[in-house]
């Protein structure tokens, strides 16, 4: 199981109403309990800036305007976890060339002894595009030539890439990754994000799904990557200390759909019951400790 960390982005209607003054201590606790426990992953995400009250995502709950800096962010949990992965969840492509994001990220892996995954994402807020002179129409398939890039980036000292909207070679990128093959997951709900993912990724987040909406999406798509994670939320929020069986009914029907990895939603209304609804994830019959 991954942990889909609270405070780092508010969600209208879903995040907790204590994680709005809540910080970076509050964080490296929730990433303390998680590297402890045996979770596989958690996460942070990226928005640079966004409209107050134009996005109509945030009307419907999907998207909110706070969203803390993932390289920052996961550089100090770095510093305070040994095991837990670190997951970009997610980047969006657009925004970077892909040798900034190699070195950065590779860093980070250098620094955290190889626990990066970089989650990415092509990106939907167009007036974010605009706002970062990043182009929009094109941005799937800069995406996809941006996995490339980073394919033959991350991990090389002297990487070279020769497409359309990237091309390098002859130089040095010092430190890089350390992980010979840095996992890259493809955020995206969409037919058009599956198969990205499937075609040059080593995994796909979704977000939430039931269980046969995740086998409906599945059953078209074969994934190139031989050991190919699927990384999904739960679609209802669990409260494995009250209802530990509904949990474990709820997470065993989205892995018999093909999850590898699922990433709770829990009930919660304060950093104390967070941390204990963790421990009781912990202890279900379904918890495998990564």
């Amino acid at each position: 199981m991954g942990i889909s960390t609270p405070v780092v982005l508010d969600i209208p209607g879903r995040s907790a109403a204590w994680e709005r003054d809540a910080g970076i201590e509050e964080i490296a606790r929730v990433a303390e309990a998680g590297d402890r426990l045996g979770f596989d992953h958690l996460t942070c995400s990226e928005h640079v800036a966004l409209a107050e009250h134009s996005a109509s995502a945030m009307l419907k709950g999907k998207r909110g305007t706070r969203y803390w800096d993932p390289l920052a962010t996961l550089s100090y949990v770095a510093a305070r976890t040994r095991r837990i992965r670190l997951c970009t969840s997610v980047i969006v492509l657009g925004y970077h060339h892909p040798l900034a994001l190699a070195k950065r990220y590779g860093t980070l892996d250098r620094i955290s002894g190889g626990r990066v995954v970089l989650g990415v994402g092509v990106g939907t807020a167009r007036e974010e595009f605009d706002l970062l002179g990043a182009s929009f129409t094109d941005r799937g398939r800069r995406a996809d030539e941006s996995i490339a890039a980073l394919r033959a980036a991350l991990g090389h000292r002297t990487p070279e890439f020769d497409g359309q909207y990237f091309r390098f070679a002859d130089l040095v990128v010092d430190p890089c990754a350390i992980q010979e093959r840095m996992p890259i997951w493809v955020g995206g709900v969409s037919d058009a994000a599956l198969r990205r993912a499937t075609r040059l990724g080593d995994g796909w987040i979704p977000a939430a799904l039931t269980a046969p909406a995740l086998r409906e999406r599945l059953r078209e798509y074969q994934p190139a990557a031989p050991e190919f994670e699927v990384v999904v939320s739960t679609a209802e929020e669990l409260d494995p200390i009250t209802a530990p069986a509904r949990a474990e009914e709820v997470i065993g029907e989205l892995g018999a759909a093909g999850a590898t990895i699922v990433q709770p939603r829990l009930r919660h209304r304060s950093l104390v019951e967070y941390l204990e609804q963790l421990e009781a994830l912990s202890r279900l019959e379904c918890f495998q400790p990564a």
